[in-house]
């Protein structure tokens, strides 16, 4: 039944990424989601990516394949073309999971505080194969303090009000890490829920975007600095208590930290499913 569920628009930006788009085009619409608006932006891909869309059109609200200026321009023109309550976007190599709209769509549905939701981070090989879940929990602290690793962008969900109260575009300026501009911006806005599921794989091969180290990790920083640079006073000296102790006590310190009734400001917000009540809470 989809009575109550919300409408969920995906975009996935695409170029010369034919070896791994089918699988990401059928990760998502084989999941039948009933409210589903799925918008494909190809950048004049020349590798048979055009060929691939085609055979699934009839399923897609929206599709173009034409020269963009790059991956966070056919973003923005895809999310032009949406309408949908809940928003997210997936890029042309990763997956979704079978149940991963519909998860999406529930905990929205129930737990209406909720503005932007980040499941479990997994990560899959070049093969599509699962190969790591961590269970990673990040707050504004945790970004102030330094600890800004990385968001799972294919996991993340968001409510249109959230996107327009935070400019209704991704910044063009973030060429790499246009993902990580715009979670700063959510961060400023509204607490991130984490889901206790696995929403999305981040396939790791050798031409993706999001790398550990290079251009990508040089503008996380640049971004995260100039962020933090333009928080209060009082949150960046919170942040620095979060971040004060290293290593696997320091991680032992923040779940104390996140668990004490004298730090409520620092605990990470999560849905649990309650199953007696058939339902997503916050407990």
């Amino acid at each position: 039944m989809s009575s109550g569920l919300p409408t969920i628009s995906l975009v996935t930006p695409s170029f010369d990424q034919a070896e791994y788009l089918e699988a990401t085009l059928a990760s998502v619409l084989d999941q039948e989601y009933p409210r589903l608006e799925y918008v494909v932006i190809d950048g004049g891909s020349s590798d048979g990516s055009v060929s691939i869309v085609e055979r699934c059109e009839d399923r897609l609200a929206f599709w173009v394949s034409e020269p963009d200026n790059g991956h966070t321009d056919g973003l923005n023109k895809g999310f032009a073309h949406t309408s949908g309550e809940i928003m997210g976007w997936i890029n042309s190599s990763d997956l979704h999971l079978p149940w991963t709209l519909r998860t999406v769509a529930e905990v929205f549905r129930d737990v209406s505080q909720a503005e932007w939701i980040m499941g479990r981070q997994t990560v899959a090989a070049a093969d599509g194969v699962p190969k790591a879940v961590f269970a990673s929990a990040w707050n504004r602290y945790d970004f102030l303090g330094g600890r800004y690793r990385w968001l799972q962008q294919e996991s993340v969900f968001w409510r249109r009000s959230l996107w327009e109260r935070a400019g209704g575009r991704i910044d063009p300026s973030a060429r790499y890490a246009c993902d990580f501009a715009l979670w700063l911006r959510f961060m400023d806005l509204a607490p991130l829920y984490h889901v206790p599921v696995p929403l999305g794989l981040y396939r790791q091969h050798e031409v993706r975007r999001g790398t550990g180290g290079g251009a990508y990790a040089d503008e996380t920083r640049r971004l995260w600095e100039d962020w933090r640079a333009a928080a209060p006073a009082r949150e960046r000296r919170r942040g620095r208590l979060v971040a004060s102790v290293p290593g696997r006590a320091g991680d032992l310190w923040r779940e104390a930290l996140a668990r004490s009734p004298l730090a409520p400001w620092y605990r990470h917000p999560h849905v649990v499913y309650d199953v007696a009540r058939e339902r997503w809470v916050v407990p």
